[in-house]
C-alpha cells in the first residue's frame, strides 16, 4: 500500500507539471485568438523559432544552458530550505571572475583556460552564495533579503568595472571589456550555430548534482535539513555548515553559468551580461519540481518559449508579451496543483483548506 500511494505521488508530481504547461498553452492560443490572429498558425511560428531551424535549435539550447545552471542552482539550495533568489547575482560576479582569469592568463592553452575560467565563475558565485548561507545558517537572517541585496550589489559591480578598471580603451565608451583571447573561447559543439560546449557543462552539472543530492552522505544532510533542521541537529547532523556549504555550491552552479556567457556567449563581460536569467531560472527550479532531470527539460522549454515568442512576433505579429502569460500561468497551474496535491485532494484524503505554506496535518500527504 505504502509502494502505491508512493507510485501515486511520483505520478502526479509527474503530471501536474505536464498539465500545466498544455492548460497555459491552450489558453494563450484563446488569448491569441483575440487579438485576432490563428492560434495554429501563431504556434507553428513558435515551433519554427524555437526549433524550426537548425540556428534556431542552436540558439535555443544555448539559451537553456545559463537557465539550467542557475536552476539547477536554485533547486539545490532550495532542497536544503534554502531560498536562493539571487542566482542573477551569482551569475555576474561568476563573469567577473571568469574574465579577470581569462584575460590575466591569456596566453595559455584552451585545455588549461577553459577549465580555469569555469572554476574561477564557480569561486566567484560560490562566494555570493557563502555569504547569505552563512547568515542565514548562524544567525537566522533572511536569505530571501540577503540574495535580493547582494544581486543588485553585483549588478552594479559589473557595471562599474566596465566602465572603470576593466574597461576595453578601444570600445569606443561601450561599458565592456577586451575580448578573451581564442583559447578562453568556449568551442562550437555544432558548426554554424551559436552553440557551444556550455551545454555540455550544464548536462554534466545535472549529472553531479544528482549523484550529490541522492547517492552521497552531504546530500542525505541537505534533504534531511530540508526537511526538518530540527530533528537533523538532534540525530547530530551539522545544520550550520551543511546550509552555508549548499548555498556556496548553489552560488557557484550560478557563477559557472556567468563563466559560460562570458566564455562561450560574449567572449568579454558586459554591463548587463544576463537578460534576466537568474531570475527565470526561479521558475525554471519551481517547474522542474527542484529535480536535475525536471530542470534541464523545464530550462529548454522556456528557452524555447523565448525564441518562440520572437518568431511570432516577428511572423504573425503575435504580442511577445503573450509569452509571459503563457509563462505566468503556468506557474500559477503548478503552485495550484502542488497545493491541491498537498492536501489531500488527489490522493485520497479529505480536502481541508489550510494556509499556503502551511505544514501539512500528520499523515495528510499520505492520504490519510
Amino acid at each position: 500500500m505504502q509502494r502505491l500511494r508512493l507510485s501515486r505521488s511520483a505520478l502526479l508530481g509527474i503530471l501536474i507539471p505536464i498539465v500545466a504547461v498544455l492548460v497555459s498553452f491552450l489558453v494563450g492560443g484563446v488569448l491569441i485568438a483575440l487579438v485576432g490572429v490563428n492560434p495554429l498558425d501563431a504556434y507553428q511560428a513558435f515551433l519554427y523559432g524555437a526549433f524550426g531551424s537548425k540556428v534556431n535549435l542552436g540558439n535555443t539550447l544555448s539559451v537553456a544552458t545559463p537557465l539550467i545552471l542557475c536552476g539547477l542552482a536554485i533547486a539545490l539550495a532550495a532542497r536544503g530550505s534554502v531560498f536562493n533568489i539571487g542566482a542573477e547575482g551569482q551569475l555576474y560576479i561568476g563573469a567577473i571572475f571568469a574574465t579577470w582569469i581569462g584575460l590575466r592568463f591569456a596566453g595559455l592553452p584552451a585545455f588549461v583556460l577553459i577549465p580555469l575560467i569555469m572554476a574561477a565563475g564557480f569561486v566567484g558565485g560560490g562566494i555570493w552564495g557563502f555569504f547569505p548561507g552563512i547568515l542565514k545558517a548562524k544567525y537566522g537572517i533572511n536569505e530571501i533579503v540577503l540574495t535580493v541585496m547582494l544581486t543588485e550589489i553585483a549588478i552594479q559591480l559589473v557595471s562599474w568595472v566596465t566602465r572603470g578598471p576593466m574597461l576595453d580603451p578601444n570600445s569606443f565608451g561601450i561599458p565592456q571589456t577586451a575580448a578573451l583571447s581564442k583559447s578562453g573561447q568556449l568551442p562550437l559543439i555544432w558548426a554554424g550555430t551559436r552553440l557551444h560546449i556550455g551545454l555540455l557543462i550544464a548536462l554534466a552539472a545535472a549529472v553531479v548534482v544528482y549523484i550529490l543530492l541522492w547517492k552521497t552522505t552531504f546530500g542525505f544532510r541537505v534533504r534531511a535539513v530540508g526537511l526538518n533542521a530540527r530533528a537533523a541537529a538532534y540525530a547530530g547532523m551539522p545544520v550550520a555548515a551543511t546550509t552555508a556549504l549548499a548555498m556556496t555550491i548553489s552560488g557557484g552552479l550560478a557563477g559557472i553559468a556567468g563563466a559560460i556567457e562570458v566564455a562561450g556567449v560574449h567572449w568579454r563581460l558586459m554591463d548587463g551580461i544576463s537578460p534576466g536569467y537568474g531570475f527565470t531560472a526561479i521558475v525554471v527550479s519551481l517547474l522542474g519540481k527542484r529535480h536535475p532531470v525536471g530542470v534541464v527539460i523545464s530550462g529548454i522549454l522556456f528557452a524555447a518559449l523565448q525564441g518562440g515568442a520572437d518568431a511570432m512576433q516577428r511572423k504573425v505579429a503575435v504580442p511577445v508579451h503573450l509569452a509571459q502569460v503563457i509563462q505566468a500561468l503556468t506557474i500559477l497551474l503548478v503552485i495550484v496543483g502542488e497545493y491541491v496535491v498537498s492536501h489531500g485532494a488527489l490522493s485520497g484524503g479529505k480536502f481541508r483548506p489550510h494556509v499556503l505554506g502551511a505544514p501539512a496535518a500528520a499523515g495528510q500527504e499520505e492520504g490519510a
